[in-house]
């Protein structure tokens, strides 16, 4: 298959390198990985031409997607992500024999929108399998920690044949509901000494999580971290059962010491079992198309409006004034939407 090692092609070689979207669509399903990587790059592309024809594109290969695990993975900065993804990841490959992509978001600057980028480094004995593909995106800006362009990536993934995708999140600290409405587990890694930990989670994120592992336990954390997987399922019974039954279980796993890995694929895949029985796995992924279509509404309708010579002319008007403190944010957006 060959893996992921090139670093990502921008808007402008893409162009330089551009094929048709029929021979575009044939090297994806023959499991081209430079090809995968062209079309992510081309839905990531912000020149309109490229949306319209990523839209068509991503409607050809819809036929192919769907045969994949779809798994969210957070966790706050230093619980080990990174690590723990390429030693599950190793596992999958090398025991089970099947083909992993990471789709791993890096956070963007604020002020340049840049973004380090650095996951492949940091997934070395990963990046080197041939059944495996990381690509690192940076999160510009949006919400949820997940890249704008993650569904797309994703159902990409699932056509040139990868059957896990793990969604790493920039981390802890925004809203994961972005990950969670495009996953079907979402796996959230906790530190020994959780205890101290969660009064620093929000309620929400433990309430999103479907599979809750405590990493880094060896050695002397041994200890504490059973310890602290013991404070996360007293903290479990607080909140309200899953509508699906499902009962999260808590676990201890080390990244480093490849220890817990199995047990941890064996609660994803119960966790699959048990929402396929009952229903729920289509109704989510059903659910997963219409959060998209939304948020690409909202997204359109809002670049569109920016992209209007009048609507631009009101706003940098309006900017201006709220700068030279003569009119509040709230009086400015409603003087906006009125001009529309």
């Amino acid at each position: 298959m060959g893996s992921f090692l090139n670093p990502n092609l921008q808007p402008e070689q893409f162009r330089k390198q551009e094929i048709s979207l029929d021979e575009l669509e044939r090297q994806i399903l023959s499991r081209n990985i430079t090809a995968l990587s062209q079309a992510i790059t081309l839905i990531e592309s912000a020149r309109k031409e490229d949306r319209e024809k990523a839209a068509t594109f991503v409607s050809r290969i819809l036929p192919h997607t769907g045969n994949s695990i779809r798994i969210g993975i957070s966790g706050i900065p230093g619980v080990g992500k990174s690590t723990f993804i390429e030693a599950f990841g190793m596992f999958l490959i090398e025991k089970l024999g099947r083909k992993v992509a990471i789709l791993a978001v890096d956070p963007s600057s604020q002020r340049t929108g840049g973004s380090i980028l650095g996951d492949k480094t940091r997934m070395e004995r990963l990046a080197q399998l041939d059944e495996a593909y990381i690509r690192p995106s940076p999160s510009a800006g949006s919400l949820g920690g997940v890249a704008n362009k993650t569904r797309q990536s994703i159902l990409l993934c699932e056509a040139a044949g990868f059957d896990t995708i793990l969604v790493e999140t920039v981390g802890v600290g925004q809203s994961e509901t972005a990950v969670k409405s495009m996953t079907d587990a979402f796996l959230l890694l906790l530190l020994p000494g959780a205890g101290d930990e969660l009064q620093g989670i929000k309620r929400g994120i433990m309430e999103m999580a479907d599979i809750i592992a405590i990493n880094k336990a060896d050695g002397d954390n041994l200890r504490a971290a059973k310890t602290a997987a013991g404070e996360v399922k007293r903290a479990l019974h607080l909140y309200p059962t899953q509508e699906s039954g499902w009962h999260v279980p808590v676990e201890t796993c080390s990244a480093l010491s490849q220890i817990g890995i199995d047990t941890l694929w064996e609660r994803l895949s119960s966790f699959e079992n048990h929402m396929k029985i009952k229903g729920y796995f289509e109704n989510n992924r059903s659910l997963q198309f219409r959060l998209w279509f939304e948020e690409e509404l909202r997204e359109g309708i809002l670049r569109s409006t920016m992209e209007r010579a009048d609507f631009q002319k009101e706003y940098q008007n309006e900017k201006q004034l709220i700068a030279a403190q003569q009119k509040n944010p709230v009086e400015a957006v409603l003087a906006l939407l009125k001009s529309l």
